[in-house]
């Protein structure tokens, strides 16, 4: 399971989380882990988030499933990826060596698994989203 949290930097400008990984493979990536025996998708979301970037979270979707056999080369893993908001003060924890918030243009660093795919993935339904937002005018009173 992986998470994509979205959240204001230091600056007030919106961009989503990273951690750097201190275990292999090494890399960047989003946030995420596995699910405990009688654990939800939901609540190990919302755990790992917690553990790795020390921010609570709210989940508002789930973006996809990822089961490339490929998509991690430790084993074959299947991935569940919401999207969540975070608050807080994000600080890199657990499993999190480091931690960044970055918007799409600034995402420059090398990114593990299949997450570059994730984020294009996300970013591609941000853009939907915000087309299909303004296209709907509120209606007129008269």
């Amino acid at each position: 399971m992986d998470i994509i949290i979205e959240i204001r930097d230091a600056r007030g400008r919106e961009g989503i989380v990273l951690i750097e990984r201190k275990n292999p493979p090494p890399g960047w990536a989003l946030p995420g882990g596995f699910v405990d025996y009688g654990e939800s998708l939901e609540a190990a979301a919302v755990r790992e988030a917690l553990e790795e970037t020390s921010l609570r979270v709210r989940l508002v979707g789930q973006l996809g499933t990822y089961s490339d056999p490929a998509r991690d080369p430790r084993r074959h893993t299947i991935s569940t990826v919401f999207v969540a908001r975070g608050r807080g003060t994000p600080r890199a924890a657990d499993d999190a060596k480091d931690l960044r918030i970055r918007a799409e243009r600034e995402i420059d660093v090398p990114l593990a698994f299949d997450h570059e795919k994730i984020l294009k993935d996300y970013f591609a339904w941000k853009r939907r989203e915000r087309r299909a937002r303004r296209r709907i005018k509120p209606a007129s009173r008269g």
